[in-house]
């Protein structure tokens, strides 16, 4: 799964983007990112730091995401660590959300960070951390 990471890893450094930053640490399984504050949003002009931990079965098991710095959101725990649907796996128990929504090993780093990028500019009310 090592090589999923590698290569999503160089399209990244092929075709970076312009809303967030990601690089890999000398562990393969965490990556440091920053992101970019959405235009018109309260965090425009910010820039937020967090890393991704790959558990060693991605793509079939979800990362974790984890903001570092005091992030202050409805959807991102005290601790920092993010709850998006695209980051949880099987299905809803209180089927609250769609099995669409939720992770499958069609997603990357760059759907993850533009998912969390959405969340920062549309919360989601009905599904606090």
């Amino acid at each position: 799964m090592a090589k999923r990471l590698v290569n999503e890893y160089k399209h990244y450094i092929k075709e970076p983007n312009n809303l967030y930053s990601i690089e890999m640490t000398s562990n393969i399984y965490m990556w440091k990112f920053l992101i970019f504050g959405p235009p018109d949003t309260l965090y425009e002009g910010g820039i937020f730091s967090g890393v991704i931990n790959f558990p060693k079965q991605y793509p079939h098991k979800p990362p974790k995401v984890v903001f570092t710095d005091n992030m202050i959101h409805p959807n991102i725990y005290p601790s920092g660590e993010v709850c998006i649907s695209i980051l949880h796996e099987g299905s809803d128990q209180w089927g609250y959300e769609d099995d669409s929504e939720r992770w499958s090993p069609i997603h990357s780093v760059n759907t993850i960070m533009l998912s969390i990028i959405s969340l920062l500019s549309s919360p989601n009310f009905e599904s606090p951390a």
